[in-house]
């Protein structure tokens, strides 16, 4: 908590304990038939533009998908850490998984919607096995300064950061990148999707 308010993001490397972990990406590899070709803006905004970005997203609902209970349980407890320590008031969430193919990426970006600003926390938890240096999909995390660094996908590794504040890319994948994505929101909205 002191590192996401001081530099506005944190890594944290083995974030899910090992049984999650497997249940998470078991669940992944079993939905990767359903995934769709992501969009960029919110609603009736959203458009493929493969330019920009090139991942195929599948949304999570907390009911439907109740075979994630333990890690929905585990987004209750970063609220409740998020709004004890950091005072933010976080009320929802909305979460998806991510495939990036190999040649998928994603332009400099904030996690905001021009006309929704509710996304205050984006959470990535990385579900990469055996990655390695020269597959790509790295994330590029922009300074305040200008200056930007890599943090490389690997298993098991989570970063936050404020969904406002932290610009940030995804490189191009030279093999198949996986993640669960998603965002802590303050006053959830019906724009957009949102499962809390």
């Amino acid at each position: 908590m002191d590192e996401i308010s001081e530099k506005d993001y944190v890594v944290i490397d083995d974030f899910l304990r090992d049984g999650l972990y497997s249940e998470i990406r078991s669940f992944f590899l079993g939905k990767l038939p359903n995934f769709q070709e992501a969009g960029i803006g919110a609603d009736a905004d959203n458009q493929i533009n493969t330019k920009v970005r090139g991942d195929f997203t599948h949304w999570l609902d907390r009911k439907r998908d109740a075979e994630l209970e333990s890690f929905w349980n585990l987004v209750d407890e970063i609220i409740h850490m998020f709004n004890r320590y950091c005072y933010l008031s976080l009320s929802g969430y909305e979460f998806h998984l991510a495939h990036y193919p190999s040649g998928g990426h994603y332009d400099k970006h904030l996690d905001q919607f021009e006309n929704r600003n509710n996304r205050m926390i984006s959470v990535v938890i990385y579900l990469n096995e055996g990655w390695q240096k020269g597959n790509g999909g790295e994330l590029e995390i922009f300074e305040k300064d200008g200056s930007s660094f890599l943090v490389d996908p690997l298993a098991g590794r989570c970063v936050m950061f404020k969904s406002a504040e932290v610009p940030h890319a995804v490189l191009e994948a030279h093999k198949s990148r996986f993640s669960l994505t998603g965002w802590l929101l303050y006053q959830p909205s019906a724009l957009g999707k949102f499962f809390g």
